[in-house]
This record gives C-alpha cells, structure tokens and sequence, in this order.
C-alpha cells in the first residue's frame, strides 16, 4: 500500500517549520503595519525596523505614491491581461526594457513578472544537458532552484575562493570536452545574508587569461541601485560592467516594488522572449508595476542623493559597529549582519528583548543559514533612515551584547509570546 503523502509532512515539518508553534507570528510570519519606512507598528507598539528591502526609500516617495495610483486608475490589476507573447505586449513595456538596458550599458533588457521565477527559468532557458553550470555555494535560493531544472552537470566553489573556483572550472572544462556544451558561471553581484559583493572582477581575470572559455550570469538584486557610480551594481562597482554576459535585477529592493529584468546582448534577451518558460506562460508585469518602476528608474538617474544618503546611513552603522567591536564579517555592501555566538533559544530571547524592550525590529538568522551556535542580526539600511536610528540601535545592541554574555539569555526553550493567529 501507498504511503499516505501527508503523512511524512506530519512527521517531519522541516528545519524551521518544526518550530512554527511557538513562533509563528512573532519570529517568523510577523506583523509590520503601518506606513512603509524606518517607523512601524509591531503588535500595537512603534519599532526602528531595519528589515525592509527599501534601499532608496523610494516605497513612500511622493512622487512615486502618485504614480502608483495614478496607473492604477487608469488601468487597474488586470491590464495586460495575458503573457506578453500572446496578449500582455504594452508599449510601455517595450519602452521600460530600453531604457532599462540603456541605463545598464546592455543592449536590451526583458522584464520579468517575478523576479525569483524569472531567474529560475532563464537557468533553465539557458542550459541544456551538455552544458555544465559553476557556481558560488552561497548563491540564493532562486539560482539553486534553476539549477535543479538543469538536466545536466554542476559544480559548486566555495564562497569566493578562487582557488576553488579555479579548481571546478577545471572539472567543468574537462567535462565539456566530452559532452561538446558549454560552461556557464553563475554568483551575485552582492550575497543577501553576509552582505560581501561576489568576486565579479576576480572571474573576468580568470577569462581574461584565457584559461578557461565560459560565460557570466550575475544576480545583483541588492546591488542593483546601491553600487557603482550610476548605480548600475556590483560590476560597476569593481569596474567590470562591460564584462558581464547577463545582469539580472530585481524591482522588490531598491525599487522597493515587485518584478525584475535580465540585460544581455539582444541577440540573448530575443532568445529569452522566445523560449524562457516562466515569460511565455504566465501573465506579464501588471501596468500598474511597470509604470511604477518606469517612475522608480527616473528617480534613481536623476537624485544620486538618495544613493548617497543610503551610504550615509550604511557607512555611520557599520563603522559604529565595527568601534563598539563587532563583527559584522565581511560586507562590503549595504546589507549589515551583526554576528553573536549563542544558541537558539539564546537567539530567541535576543531578539524577544531587542522587540519587546528596546523597540527595534530586525531580522535573526539562525542555523542551517548560519552555523550552528551562531546569531545574526541582518541589518538592512535605508535612505529613510536617520543618523539618530544609527546611534540608538548602537547602543542598544550593546547592551544586548552584554546580557548574552552575562548569560541573561540562556534557556532551556524557546521564547514564546501569545499572538494573534486570525487570517
């Protein structure tokens, strides 16, 4: 007889989901209400969040509210309505993906509806079973997703070793010898968690040498809009834009929005029209997105401020934590890990006090993101933020740092809190 398929769910709810009862609402799945910026409401009381993916502070710019709503009544959700090859084709966004590829030096660009799945497909669009990929092994979880579509051989370097990167490039090459395919290399512009750019520069060299023949894919969702002079990314930032085969960026952080784009030479962007599954079967980026981020774009080219501010901002907590002594490893981007040793329920008390008594709300990373014993705080910050936030979440986590090891968190369980479940 046929294992019931629930049954095994019931037994084993995962690494995290097996504590989702007593931290459902509050640890994970919790609550930010209120206007989007530096000041929210969580359960009923005002908190410093540092967990919104709104780099520019553009989620509640005026002139971007404006043209949100503006598309939106003229157009509504449902426009267009279809996938793009068939009857969701806008000359908006035809006019978007120029000036998308033009402002990122490619080109041509195509939009995408979701960022994540996006990525997922152009993997698979782009490899078939002869073709080998390599890859960091702390990519996001939309590329080891693609890969598993991918019919054919990977190899994974340890995160941005190059010895090891020269190491499976020459397995790659040995491999694609035999099988005739080609060899695809694929890292982020910046890693998400830790916050360090990928060793973008470093790869080009490798090519450059001629040593190995293989082509670039770079996901530079958090670099897109933070890094480089124009705020191109990561590969403008190391001075190797030109270099890149295919740039991918996402409007869910600077943009503060929903969708995302892929840049390459056009002959690669028609091929992704034509054969990327996730563009071709589901419907196109609403018109109320694509306008909005048409507006979001024209923000970014015309007010490097906001860039700036968000370096100000960015630069005055990592030094001040790096002067309180700190360890926030090795970011060289905007994202801000402050890591601790502690166990888990350690980390649950942590954050609880941080919550609850400090009225700061970040996000915790815990094991199997992080190593065992380890507690990171991810620090995400914005333009909207004030060098006053800065100071205070200093010297709060400060104290913090001194109840962890005056071992004022120790428990033999999980903090839990009563919350309010109702959908």
């Amino acid at each position: 007889m046929a294992r019931d398929i629930f049954q095994k769910i019931k037994e084993n709810r995962g690494p995290i989901g097996k504590y989702s009862k007593g931290v459902h609402g509050y640890f994970t799945f919790p609550k930010l209400e209120g206007e989007l910026g530096p000041k929210m409401i969580f359960r009923g009381k005002e908190c410093l969040v540092w967990s919104l993916n709104n780099y520019l502070g553009l989620a509640n710019h005026p002139e971007v509210r404006e043209t949100d709503a503006k598309a939106a009544e003229q157009y509504g959700m449902a426009y267009p309505m279809g996938a793009r090859m068939m009857t969701g084709q806008t000359s908006e966004h035809e006019a978007f993906e120029n000036e998308i590829a033009e402002f990122m030096g490619k080109e041509d660009a195509i939009l995408l509806n979701f960022g994540y799945q996006g990525m997922v497909s152009a993997i698979d669009c782009l490899t078939d079973r002869n073709d080998v990929i390599v890859y960091d092994s702390e990519s996001h979880a939309c590329i080891l997703d693609g890969m598993r579509l991918h019919t054919g051989k990977r190899f994974v370097f340890q995160h941005n070793d190059m010895e090891s990167f020269d190491k499976q490039m020459k397995n790659a090459t040995a491999l694609v010898e035999k099988t005739g395919g080609g060899i695809l290399v694929i890292t982020e512009g910046v890693f998400g968690m830790a916050g360090d750019q990928g060793k973008l520069k470093e790869i080009v060299e490798f090519r450059k040498s001629g040593k190995y023949d293989f082509r670039i894919f770079v996901d530079d969702a958090h670099g897109f809009g933070t890094l480089g002079k124009t705020g191109q990314g990561a590969a403008e930032e190391q001075g190797v834009q030109d270099e890149i085969d295919i740039l991918f960026g996402t409007f869910a952080k600077s943009f503060a929005s929903v969708g995302g784009f892929i840049c390459a030479e056009e002959s690669i962007i028609e091929f992704f029209r034509y054969n990327m599954r996730s563009q071709m079967f589901a419907k196109a980026l609403p018109m109320v997105n694509t306008i909005g981020a048409r507006k979001r774009l024209d923000l970014l080219k015309k007010h490097p401020e906001y860039k700036d501010k968000l370096w100000e901002i960015a630069n005055a907590l990592q030094s001040g934590f790096k002067k309180a002594g700190f360890d926030i490893g090795k970011t060289n981007s905007c994202v801000t890990p402050v890591f601790m040793k502690g166990n888990l329920a350690e980390a649950t008390n942590l954050t609880f006090d941080l919550r609850e008594n400090y009225n700061i709300f970040c996000s915790i990373v815990i094991y199997p993101v992080v190593p065992k014993d380890t507690i990171m705080l991810r620090i995400i910050p914005t333009a909207s933020h004030t060098l006053e936030d800065v100071e205070y979440t200093i010297e709060t986590f400060k104290k913090l740092k001194a109840k962890l090891d005056g071992g004022e968190y120790k428990a033999e369980e999980l903090a839990t809190v009563e919350v309010d479940k109702k959908k």
